[in-house]
């Protein structure tokens, strides 16, 4: 199934954090880059060692044990709040490490590849593309 993601070219990133400000914007209503759904880690002034970014794998929904966590029509893995009792197997058990969780939210959550990170991404270092997952 081919399913839209980000994809993410770190030698490009200067470490501006405005896909974070524009994602806890969009989501959360803060600027607050902790409650952005990918992560940028910095590598000195500047500079990017790590963009984290969900992969859309679906490691995490078998993890689940309250099957939460499935695949939408588009193929995108997605939590269904409503069942989710936030034990965050989840969190630890992502393989990516793009599960996220704030301080004291009982909840998880991941980017879903909405885009709007990449549209502000000023050196195209994050971007939509469309990718193969089982």
């Amino acid at each position: 199934m081919k399913v839209k993601m980000l994809g993410k070219k770190t030698e490009l990133c200067t470490a501006c954090h405005e896909c974070e400000k524009t994602c806890s914007n969009l989501f959360f209503k803060t600027s607050e880059i902790e409650r952005a759904r990918l992560r940028i880690k910095e590598a000195g002034q500047s500079k990017c060692e790590k963009i984290t970014t969900c992969t859309q794998c679906g490691a995490c929904i078998s993890i689940c044990p309250t099957e939460a966590i499935s695949r939408n029509k588009a193929g995108i893995v997605v939590i269904d709040k409503n069942k989710c009792v936030g034990c965050l197997s989840c969190v630890g058990f992502c393989p990516e490490e793009a599960m996220f969780q704030y301080r004291e939210d009982t909840l998880p959550f991941k980017c879903i590849s909405c885009g709007q990170c990449a549209k502000k991404c000023p050196t195209g270092a994050i971007f939509l593309t469309e990718n193969e997952v089982a």
